[in-house]
């Protein structure tokens, strides 16, 4: 009864603080609509021509669910959540130093994507030859499903535990809990990418640092940059690791490795 009140409650003051974001933060939102439009965009090309290999992994995901719906649920829904984050100062879509935000997460993005390409060239780590979805498929794809995950394992876990925690006790303040929720919504992917990618027919290390460690390492890093600078930031990360990781590597591969 005290948890159902507790999420009432947090509810009420989202939507009755909506309006004043809406005015006060207007910038912030502009900024996460032409995110959004820009990925359903790129979901409706890849409906309405019916691309094939994007379309299939669509329904890996979503199931039957239209892509473009999909992108309006997922919008919704970051819209709500990041109302409620901006509304307590805790969290942003873009900062005064978005630029400075864009080449951090991006040069850190990269280093992950080299790592893992580099330990798979030497076949120290070896994926299975069917992980990507081909170019040009990809370049529809990746960016779509990513801005499903931003929302999916990052803003709306973080939202809900931060809102929870904060609510049962004032003594549990957003700066004392903040990193043991950053270390728990980072499990989330990770433990999704085990269980779908683990394979008997390769090595437990392979099973544990890529499709576990790595991406935990991934995850984390990317919730320090939502915290230091914005959504639009921690989006980039997953952008540049996926066309790095997803897009180049994922077409040179077949050809190098198998």
């Amino acid at each position: 009864m005290l948890i159902a009140k507790s999420i009432k409650r947090e509810i009420s003051t989202a939507l009755n603080s909506l309006y004043k974001n809406l005015i006060s933060e207007r910038l912030q939102y502009l900024v996460f609509i032409g995110v959004s439009l820009g990925v359903a965009g790129l979901a409706g090309i890849s409906y309405f021509s019916n691309s094939v290999r994007a379309l299939s992994g669509f329904r890996r995901f979503l199931g039957g669910l239209n892509p473009l719906l999909g992108v309006f649920f997922i919008f919704i829904l970051g819209v709500f959540l990041l109302s409620c984050l901006l509304s307590r100062g805790w969290f942003s879509i873009y900062k005064s130093e978005n630029l400075r935000g864009l080449l951090v997460s991006s040069s850190l993005a990269a280093n992950f994507a080299l790592l893992i390409i580099l330990l798979e060239s030497a076949r120290v780590v070896v994926f299975p030859s069917d992980i990507n979805i081909l170019f040009p498929d990809s370049l529809l794809f990746y960016p779509v499903i990513g801005y499903f995950v931003e929302i999916g394992f990052h803003v709306f876990p973080l939202s809900l535990l931060l809102l929870f925690l904060t609510s049962l006790s004032k003594k549990l303040t957003y700066g004392k809990i903040i990193w043991p929720c950053f270390l728990m919504v980072s499990l989330l992917e990770p433990i999704l990418q085990l269980i779908l990618g683990f394979s008997a027919r390769y090595p437990l290390w392979t099973n544990l640092y890529g499709n576990f460690f790595h991406v935990y390492l991934i995850n984390f890093s990317q919730l320090v940059i939502f915290k230091r600078y914005g959504f639009t930031s921690m989006f980039a990360f997953r952008l540049v690791y996926y066309i790095l990781w997803h897009v180049v590597w994922g077409y040179l591969r077949l050809n190098l490795l198998f």
